[in-house]
């Protein structure tokens, strides 16, 4: 049986150029939240990856579902130690707890939705980013110090996030 609908849930338009979407830089990408765990009861999360060439992170894995629609460019998706290269149109899911990351090798910028199910990557993101004013933005210039500070949260949180670096 279906349950009663929940009228304190409510409807959820996602625009990356809404004033109030938060933009959050790392590793070198722009990661705009669009829909958060917050507003779907923990559900799932969409973030639209503004990935710049040479960007993407290090390996790693996670116990969720992880799907990445490309919508501009190509990604070069490393799933267990297989390379993959993704171009824009096609959509990629990658299992629970499969090692992989991305990267764009491609020359120029690449942009694509990321779903993970259940929620907290965009949580995960927001703790160890860094905020920006938009997609355009700049990353921050950070020290050494402040790289190894980013470096130390991301794995200091990582378990807290059900994630794990290789």
């Amino acid at each position: 049986m279906i349950p009663d609908d929940d009228p304190s849930r409510s409807l959820t338009v996602a625009d990356p150029d809404d004033p109030g979407t938060t933009y959050i830089s790392l590793v070198g990408n722009t990661y705009a939240m669009l829909v958060t765990g917050e507003q779907t009861d923990g559900r799932y999360c969409l973030i639209d990856m503004r990935v710049p060439d040479g960007g993407g992170p290090p390996p790693h894995r996670h116990d969720f579902e992880e799907m990445f629609t490309i919508l501009e460019g190509e990604i070069e998706f490393t799933f267990r130690g297989e390379k993959h290269t993704v171009r824009a149109g096609s959509t990629v899911n990658i299992p629970a707890n499969a090692p992989h990351n991305f990267r764009n090798a491609s020359g120029a910028p690449a942009r694509m939705l990321c779903m993970c199910t259940p929620a907290g990557q965009d949580e995960y993101f927001t703790r160890i980013g860094d905020v920006v004013a938009g997609k355009d933005a700049p990353p921050p210039q950070l020290s050494e110090d402040e790289l190894a500070e980013r470096r130390r949260r991301a794995a200091e949180l990582a378990s807290a996030y059900r994630s794990e670096f290789l």
